[in-house]
C-alpha cells in the first residue's frame, strides 16, 4: 500500500495523529488513547502501518511471555506531498476529504465521551467563516497560517501540554470570477 492508501482510513489516521510529537508508544498504549476502537482493530491497523513503513519499531520487551513493541512515526513517510496531492483525481479528493471528516468526527466523539469533557473550558471551536480573498490574499493568509501552525508543530509532549487536533479546511464556496 502506498502512503495515500495507508492514510485513507480513519483508524490509521487516528493512530498517526496519536503518534505525533515524536511519541514512542506500544499498541496497548494506543488502545488506551483510542478507547472507542476495538483492540483487535488497533492491532490490525498498527500492523498495516508498520508493514507500510509509516511506523517503525523503536524497541521491544517481553511482557508476560509476549513481545511488546514500541513504535514511532516515520515522519518522512507519513506525509502526502504537494506533488502527490496535485496528481489525485477529483474522486480521490472526495475520498480523502471524507476520510478526514470521518476521522475528525471520530476524534471529536471520543473527546466528548471522555469523563469531564468540557468544550467551553477546553476552548473547543468549530466555526465557519465566509471570507472574500483575491488569489494573492489567499496565498498570504495560507503562508501566515502555515507559519503559526508549523512553529507549534515543533512542540514536544510535556506534562503541561495536551495534544490538540487542528484541522484547517479552505476551499472556494463559489466559482472564481473570470479575470
Amino acid at each position: 500500500m502506498d502512503t495515500v492508501d495507508l492514510l485513507l482510513h480513519p483508524v490509521r489516521l487516528r493512530v498517526v495523529h496519536a503518534m505525533s510529537g515524536e511519541r514512542t508508544l506500544t499498541t496497548a498504549q494506543l488502545c488506551d488513547l483510542l478507547p472507542d476502537v476495538s483492540k483487535a482493530t488497533v492491532y490490525r491497523h498498527v500492523g498495516l502501518l508498520a508493514d507500510g513503513g509509516l511506523l517503525e519499531v523503536d524497541g521491544e520487551q517481553r511482557v508476560r511471555g509476549a513481545v511488546e513493541r514500541r513504535y514511532r512515526l516515520c515522519r518522512a513517510r507519513a506525509v502526502i506531498d504537494a506533488e502527490t496531492a496535485a496528481s489525485v483525481s477529483p474522486e480521490d479528493h472526495r475520498r480523502v476529504f471524507a476520510v478526514a471528516m470521518a476521522t475528525l468526527l471520530a476524534e471529536f466523539n471520543a473527546y466528548l465521551d471522555r469523563d469531564h469533557a468540557d468544550p467551553v473550558a477546553d476552548a473547543v471551536g468549530y466555526r465557519q467563516h465566509a471570507i472574500w480573498l483575491s488569489p494573492d490574499e489567499r496565498a498570504e493568509m495560507i503562508g501566515e497560517l502555515r507559519d503559526v501552525i508549523v512553529s507549534r508543530m515543533a512542540h514536544e509532549p510535556s506534562p503541561d501540554r495536551v495534544r490538540h487536533l487542528l484541522s484547517p479546511i479552505l476551499f472556494p464556496a463559489e466559482t472564481t470570477p473570470d479575470p
